[in-house]
């Protein structure tokens, strides 16, 4: 900073400190991205109660439509949105139409991943501006399209790679349909466990304004239940 300060004033220049020693994440709610990260076990102190911040809001949905439902509110409401997921299904290629495929399957519910592609197909937008660009909310992003972007309204579904046992969340290395994790022999179980939970960081940490959670696991979906008081 010295030296910067220095170097300014010889060309005449005022200089202005702004400091940068945290995140602006979830509308600056620190409350929330501890909360994060100790329901995933990736800080001690182990899982505790969301009892509310004044600025961020955390739903639990009980289904994928009802997750998506309550994020186009958000949307009629003027606000941006976004659905993300674990990567626990397959992302295929659009088919000869060159429409996207709906891989993300829950019971009736279907939608595609985002699309791979760096260039428009159909009304979806390209990979790399998923998360900002019109069209982009009928697709599900993954973390390597979300990490680095924010939207107001956050949704995420927790797949089968992450589920509530006994008061925590386990891994589960088979439900991961991540090509990148697959490797067992460059990846140990215990990598990919701290893997997983760092994903799951990533995808719960995009909201500005509020996160919708779903877990494709009934007793993680009651979990989450016990642990977040929602607004009467």
């Amino acid at each position: 900073l010295e030296q910067i300060e220095r170097y300014a004033a010889t060309l005449g220049l005022e200089t202005h400190h702004v400091h940068l020693g945290e995140q602006f994440r979830c509308g600056g709610s620190e409350e929330y991205v501890l909360w994060v990260k100790r329901l995933l076990g990736l800080v001690e102190g182990g899982p505790v109660r969301w009892s509310g911040d004044p600025q961020f809001a955390v739903r639990v949905a009980d289904s994928a439509e009802e997750l998506e439902f309550l994020l186009e509110q958000q949307r009629g409401r003027g606000y941006s949105a976004r659905m993300t997921a674990g990567y626990c299904w397959p992302w295929s290629n659009p088919d000869k139409d060159g429409r996207l495929v709906p891989d993300v399957q829950i019971g009736a519910w279907a939608r595609p991943w985002n699309s791979k592609s760096e260039r428009r197909t159909g009304e979806a937008p390209p990979a790399a501006l998923w998360a900002t660009e019109d069209g982009g909310f009928g697709q599900v992003g993954c973390v390597y399209t979300a990490q680095g972007f924010e939207y107001d309204w956050n949704g995420v579904i927790l797949g089968p790679d992450l589920v509530w046992r006994e008061g925590r969340f386990l891994t589960v290395r088979e439900a991961n349909k991540d090509p990148d994790f697959k490797n067992t022999k460059k990846i140990s179980d215990l990598r990919f466990d701290r893997l997983v939970r760092n994903v799951y960081k990533v995808l719960l940490t995009r909201g500005m304004i509020g996160t919708v959670l779903y877990s494709t696991d009934e007793p993680t979906r009651q979990a989450l239940r016990s642990l977040i008081s929602e607004p009467t």
